[in-house]
């Protein structure tokens, strides 16, 4: 057995922290005479990085635009980062534990801070429902294996 198998697994929570955050009202004040019935779109990415041995920053942003018609009402964005140790995970695990559990954890964090920046621009009140970071890693999963399988190995053997 590696020495990574014989390990417990421990999990812990370092800090939780804003990285960045965003709102930009383009057009207000002329936007809140408008009847609001706006188009809203939601996007999230993940990223993680080591930091030193077992230990890990990452970051969940997730940035949310609404439109009435072709103008925008608001464009926010929060990047929450929180510092994670992680030791006695496998390489199979660590993969799931950064881009799915952790998010997790980091989402309601982000959510509060969007909902209150969204108010403070003067906007009715937004709040987004659950996330299901593990469905999401799965299926980039699957795109990045649907794309290796579509496009040719460089580090394919070559006869002569």
């Amino acid at each position: 057995m590696s020495d990574q198998q014989q390990l417990p697994q421990q999990f812990e929570i370092q800090k939780i922290y804003l990285k960045d955050v965003s709102l930009e009202t383009p057009n207000s004040p002329m936007i809140f005479t408008e009847q609001w019935q706006p188009q809203t779109e939601v996007r999230l990415e993940t990223g993680a990085k080591p930091l030193a041995e077992n230990f890990f920053e990452v970051s969940l942003t997730v940035t949310v635009t609404a439109k009435l018609g072709d103008r925008t009402a608001y464009l926010v964005e929060v990047q929450q980062g929180g510092l994670f140790a992680l030791r006695g995970f496998g390489d199979e695990q660590m993969g799931p534990m950064l881009h799915a559990y952790c998010p997790n954890i980091l989402f309601p964090f982000a959510r509060e801070e969007l909902a209150s920046l969204i108010g403070k621009g003067g906007f009715p009140a937004l709040l987004l429902n659950p996330i299901n970071f593990d469905s999401l890693y799965l299926q980039r999963l699957q795109q990045q294996q649907a794309q290796a399988a579509a496009s040719p190995s460089s580090s394919a053997p070559t006869t002569s």
